[in-house]
């Protein structure tokens, strides 16, 4: 049986490829575990310094695989199973690394949640979104709740979610949930131009930068307090040191971790 989950490292660039193109990569237990497996792999490697999520075929993630969904029996089966789906999002926010989302198609339910918990987003131009949950009876999931407000206002996150519309890639981009729209054939270059940027930035500042970015809970006291201590810190390191030689210098900087 084909893995659920495509696993490459190149360039110090990891993708994650969803693989179940006949059932647009929907989420089941395989593909979830597959994600999982996935994130372990990029949080211990030190030679990952980005992370590239997409999906295979015609679709990013067409959501909850609603067949397997409705063969899980009991409740706790199917809370343990959602648990699992929001953790997969709850990791890309949380490892330090860079995530691009490349959407590469029709994107719906909880796809559009998994993307949203990456850091950038870029689509192609004939790719779809709907926060589809209400057409079946359900809340939004993978994070959801708190992705998409965050995104596009509190205001827009109902209409989406009340209605389960499908919005076009311009409109997804007009409201901010994308980041880059681009044709088929320039997708993947545009992506790994991007991803191959992130992988040589200074990743102490890249994943503290996204460690608080993603902390929205802190008020503006907190913020200026966390920006004291953490640059201070960042000062004495050996990538800010060489960040300054390389500019007075005239080159680019080679960054280490350190």
């Amino acid at each position: 049986m084909e893995n659920a989950v495509l696993y490459v490292v190149e360039n110090n660039i990891a993708t994650i490829t969803m693989n179940r193109p006949s059932s647009l990569n929907s989420m089941n237990d395989g593909l979830i575990n597959g994600l999982h497996e996935a994130l372990d792999k990029v949080a211990s490697d030190p030679e990952v310094k980005c992370a590239v999520l997409t999906g295979n075929g015609k679709a990013f993630c067409a959501g909850g695989d609603l067949p397997y969904l409705d063969s899980i029996d009991n409740v706790a089966d199917k809370k343990a199973f959602i648990a699992r789906v929001g953790n997969v999002a709850k990791r890309i926010t949380t490892i330090e690394k860079p995530f691009i989302a490349m959407v590469n198609g029709v994107t719906a339910g909880a796809g559009v949640n998994l993307m949203l918990a990456c850091d950038l987003v870029y689509a192609v131009d004939k790719a779809r979104f709907a926060q589809s949950f209400s057409k079946v009876g359900l809340i939004p999931d993978c994070g959801g709740l708190y992705f998409l407000p965050k995104a596009v206002g509190v205001h827009k996150a109902k209409e989406l979610m009340f209605t389960a519309d499908l919005i076009d890639v311009a409109t997804a981009e007009k409201i901010g949930m994308i980041n880059h729209v681009c044709p088929a054939e320039e997708l993947a270059e545009a992506v790994y131009a991007m991803a191959a940027r992130l992988a040589k930035s200074a990743p102490l500042s890249i994943g503290l930068i996204k460690k608080y970015l993603n902390n929205t809970a802190m008020t503006l006291d907190e913020v200026l307090a966390t920006e004291e201590t953490t640059q201070a810190l960042l000062m004495g390191t050996a990538d800010c040191k060489e960040g300054i030689a390389a500019f007075k210098e005239k080159r680019n900087p080679v960054f280490t971790g350190k």
